[in-house]
């Protein structure tokens, strides 16, 4: 592994310093070990590890390339991670949400468009008043990604989408035992959105702490 390790690193350094940059094709693998002075098998176990986490990739019959390095490309080896997560950590990823998303509604609040905002609108609208837990939590994700999306940050975006996979489970299991959560869940995306159209980032800000923080409290109160 030390031997691997080592050879990551090298490939690192290439990309960071801009000697490859995304989309570049990488030497052949006789000459890139010999100019990184690495054995071939290392070499590929380096480029093996560094396709899992889509840094690099693998074209058969063409070579290997170096990856877009889009942020949610990259930010998808985070989300395979949070996959494994036990039932006692949701509560850590929720609060981790808590802090992040409503930084990025009150940042949407000045960056949304008219037609963005339209959209979630209809998008409520079509929910109508008594969607099923598994409608609710589905048009929940994205209203909620639509509003991180029109953050203007596609590091912030990629990095909460990663994150909310993790509480869907959690939000199922609200709303099919807590009295009143589907009605509640529509009157926070309502006030939420209401902000959003006044552009008051502060009350963006403070609708989705509270809409996250009722998630976190009543699983608390589970657990």
């Amino acid at each position: 592994m030390a031997v691997t390790d080592e050879a990551i690193g090298k490939i690192k350094d290439m990309i960071v310093s801009g000697t490859l940059r995304p989309g570049d094709r990488l030497p052949k693998e006789s000459e890139l070990a010999a100019g990184l002075g690495l054995s071939r098998n290392s070499l590929r176990e380096a480029v093996r590890a560094l396709s899992l986490i889509r840094i690099l990739e693998v074209r058969q019959g063409d070579g290997t390339y170096v990856s877009s390095l889009d942020p949610q490309l990259l930010l998808e080896a985070v989300s395979f991670v949070v996959d494994f997560h036990r039932d006692d950590t949701v509560l850590e990823f929720l609060a981790v949400r808590r802090i992040l998303e409503p930084a990025a509604t009150a940042m949407a609040a000045s960056r949304i468009s008219d037609r963005e905002l339209d959209a979630l609108g209809a998008q409520l609208d079509a929910l109508g008043a008594e969607p099923s837990v598994e409608e609710l939590v589905a048009g929940d994700l994205e209203f909620h990604r639509g509003i991180v999306g029109a953050s203007g940050n596609s590091v912030l975006c990629s990095l909460l989408d990663s994150l909310s996979g993790t509480t869907t489970r959690a939000r199922v299991w609200r709303g099919l035992t807590q009295e009143d959560a589907v009605g509640r869940t529509l009157h926070e995306h309502r006030a939420i959105l209401g902000a959003l159209r006044d552009r008051d980032a502060e009350a963006a800000r403070s609708w989705a702490t509270v809409h996250i923080a009722s998630v976190e409290q009543w699983l608390r109160s589970t657990l």
